[in-house]
Order: C-alpha cells, then sequence, then structure tokens
C-alpha cells in the first residue's frame, strides 16, 4: 500500500495500491527493450551484410549460426520487453482498498489482466471483518503482509505483491486500519 487518505469526516479510509507501474519495472523494461532491438539490429546486419548499429559493425558475422542466435536473443528481449510495457499500461495489480463507515460496506479493487476478469472488486459488509492479520516471515524469502480476516471467507490481502514493505511501515498501516475498523490487529 503507498498511500492512505481519509476523509475529513473521518468515516472513509481509501489505500492506494501500487501495481506493476513502479519504477524497477520502467528500468528493466528500457534495458530490456535497449538488449533486444540491439541483438535483433545485429541480426540483421549479419543477415543483410550492412552496418544498421551505430556502436559496432556485425556485418561482418556469418549469418549461420551466429545472426541466427543473435535474431533469436533480438526477438526474445523485445518480446520480453513488450510485455513489460503492457504490464505497465495494464497496471496488473494496481488498485485500492476502501473502508466506508457511512454506507458499512469495504472494497477491495485491483486490476488485471485484460479479458472478462480484467476488474477484480471485493465487496463486503464493515461488520463482517474479524480482524487485520499481518504475516511476517523472515529469511531468504521474506514476506510482510497485511489481510483482511472476513467472516466465512478466506484471508484477503491488502498490500501489493512483490518488495516486502518495511516492518515499521507494516505495523503503522495495520494498526491505523485496525483502529479505523475497530477490530484487532493479529500477528505482531
Amino acid at each position: 500500500m503507498s498511500a492512505q487518505t481519509e476523509t475529513k469526516d473521518g468515516l472513509v479510509l481509501r489505500q492506494e495500491v501500487l501495481g506493476s507501474r513502479r519504477l524497477s519495472n520502467y528500468f528493466w523494461a528500457v534495458i530490456s527493450a535497449i538488449g533486444g532491438v540491439g541483438f535483433l539490429l545485429a541480426g540483421l546486419s549479419s543477415y543483410l551484410q550492412t552496418n544498421l548499429l551505430v556502436v559496432s559493425d556485425p556485418s561482418q558475422l556469418v549469418f549461420i549460426p551466429q545472426g541466427v542466435a543473435l535474431l533469436f536473443y533480438g526477438v526474445a528481449g523485445s518480446l520480453v520487453a513488450l510485455y513489460q510495457v503492457l504490464l505497465i499500461v495494464w497496471d496488473v495489480g494496481g488498485g485500492y482498498n476502501e473502508f466506508d463507515k457511512k454506507t458499512g460496506k469495504l472494497t477491495i479493487f485491483r486490476s488485471g489482466y485484460p479479458g472478462k476478469n480484467r476488474r477484480i472488486e471485493f465487496v463486503s459488509k464493515l461488520e463482517e471483518v474479524q480482524s487485520v492479520r499481518a504475516e511476517i516471515r523472515d529469511g531468504l524469502n521474506p514476506k510482510r503482509n497485511l489481510y483482511l480476516r472476513v467472516k466465512k471467507r478466506r484471508d484477503i490481502p491488502l498490500t501489493r505483491v512483490g518488495t516486502p514493505i518495511s516492518l515499521s511501515e507494516l505495523e503503522n498501516q495495520g494498526a491505523e486500519l485496525a483502529r479505523f475498523l475497530n477490530v484487532p490487529l493479529e500477528g505482531l
């Protein structure tokens, strides 16, 4: 969760969740695009026997097997870059958590891949919320997430997927949400 906003009357709490529009995804999309296009141009230079690159002259390479390998890696790198750009455009995983005391409802919304299930939305009554649960696991694959326990349902994740948030931030967000909903905070 990146940003939390609360209305002036204190009846609505909205938490924005960062999806695939992260700085690291922009970085890797650019790096993949540069590498993919570079390899693609090098492979094409080998095939056409003309230099299409500014940095070096791959036109002297033998097309089979070096040029074919360069073309393969160029196509693969370009497809990876295209996929990363599409993830950023679609903002997969992005959305919000909204808790509204006026209407007595909570809404968890996330964007998914295009198609029939593009909009992932969960709506429930605030009175069905039992607790806010923090899951903390350190080690080789650390995990720090907040979950919402709702009656007769499995735990609903509230934090973003990817890089674990800091322990203090997790504690602050969990405590603020538990205080707002007037439910216990478990796991800390």
